[in-house]
């Protein structure tokens, strides 16, 4: 496993340079980051709609009845207008999401630490993501409807916490690996 990881090094600091680059605009803009996700979560789930009933009235084969189609791209758009239309329940609703991604993704990352220790004593970094992902989740599920200043503040600062923690993840391991620097 250790093998696997330090060859994709520089996946880990490429996605812990994108936190980092998220929590900041985050921090530095919060008033609208809670807005914006939940714009374009309702602007995604719009388009995506009008793309299903767009596929269910074309001609191409799909193993789905056409109803299920209809079903679904209908059940899109009035999903998409709901979060356009009232984006502070939607705010809600999204936090949720995101507090429930932090408590899965933070308890895998709990278990690969634990794993990936078997190979590589002292592998803490990501664990410490892990569990900062899982008390993150805790709070936003704890605290949904809060302030949406203080949800960007905690998902900018989560962000910047656990990018620098997988940028320094990637660097362990390409040194692991024992590649020269600048390559």
């Amino acid at each position: 496993m250790l093998d696997i990881l330090s060859g994709r090094w520089w996946a880990f600091v490429a996605r812990g340079v994108a936190a980092v680059v998220f929590g900041l605009l985050t921090l530095f803009w919060p008033q609208i980051t809670v807005l914006v996700l939940v714009m374009l979560a309702g602007v995604y789930v719009l388009v995506d709609g009008v793309l299903l009933l767009f596929h269910a009235f074309s001609p191409a084969a799909d193993p789905r009845p056409r109803w299920v189609v209809v079903l679904q791209g209908v059940a899109g758009l009035l999903f998409g207008i709901a979060i356009v239309v009232w984006p502070g329940i939607s705010a809600v609703v999204l936090v949720t999401l995101i507090a429930l991604w932090a408590l899965f993704s933070g308890v895998l990352q709990i278990a690969a630490a634990i794993r990936l220790r078997r190979e590589m004593g002292r592998e803490w970094l990501l664990a410490v993501a892990g569990v900062l992902s899982v008390v993150t989740g805790l709070l936003l599920l704890l605290w949904p409807g809060a302030g949406a200043l203080a949800l960007a503040w905690l998902i900018g600062l989560y962000a910047l916490a656990f990018g620098v923690l997988l940028i320094v993840l990637g660097i362990r391991l390409r040194e692991w690996r024992g590649l020269p620097p600048g390559l």
